[in-house]
């Protein structure tokens, strides 16, 4: 069965242009026109991936963005129509994976919903499973744990993860981390800076202690945990 897309946008035009592209190229979609259905949507459907509009009514895309992300981590790219590179960040920062402004080229967003159902499907090579002290990471299962607690991170913050901790104490450029990334639209230094500093929070809370160490001017490692 070919993989189901939701489109949330409240501008009818740009959900019917989006969704006959895709179907055009082999996808299922279903839309939403706010933020409240397409919630309900999303957790009736569970879409493979989920083009999110920022401006939606009843619900804007930022709070969708983040109760999404505390029960899922389907792929979401954020659609927005504002340029701002601080617009774009804080979609990151949130937990969204990519974004695309508007105007934009539907050849573009189709691009854009392949390569990321890659990245999130098949491209992370599998090392068996990763024990460092109490964290877990299994490529193969797309989990993370950390004493036996799962922990949920996005496609993007899985990726760059598993690299990090493919070498604990090894230090990784943010060119290192961005070509990880396979060149994300999304991939840019403050991105890459937006996606560690979620994986850092996130492992902080499950274990109570740093884990991630910024090496400044370079990159960052991940610190070789204790049980």
């Amino acid at each position: 069965m070919s993989q189901l897309i939701l489109v949330v946008d409240d501008e009818p035009k740009v959900s019917r242009l989006a969704r006959d592209y895709l179907e055009k190229n082999g996808f299922r979609v279903v839309t939403a026109a706010d933020g409240q259905s397409a919630l309900a949507v999303a957790r009736r459907d569970k879409p493979d991936l989920i083009v999110l509009d920022l401006m939606l009514p009843l619900l804007d895309g930022r709070e969708v963005c983040r109760i999404l992300r505390r029960e899922s981590d389907v792929p979401i790219i954020m659609l927005t129509a504002l340029s701002e590179e601080i617009d774009q960040v804080t979609g990151l920062e949130i937990g969204a994976d990519d974004y695309i402004t508007k105007p934009f080229s539907v050849r573009a967003l189709v691009a854009r919903v392949r390569a990321l159902l890659r990245r999130t499907r098949g491209e992370v090579k599998a090392l068996g499973v990763i024990r460092l002290g109490g964290l877990e990471i299994d490529a193969e299962k797309y989990f993370v744990a950390y004493n036996g607690s799962p922990i949920k991170f996005t496609p993007n913050e899985f990726k760059l993860l598993h690299l990090l901790a493919s070498r604990p104490g090894q230090t990784f450029t943010r060119e290192q981390l961005l070509e990880d990334l396979h060149g994300a639209a999304a991939s840019t230094d403050r991105s890459v800076d937006s996606h560690i500093k979620n994986i850092r929070k996130k492992l902080e809370i499950a274990s109570g202690k740093p884990m991630i160490e910024t090496v400044y001017g370079i990159g960052y490692r991940l610190i070789q945990p204790h049980p």
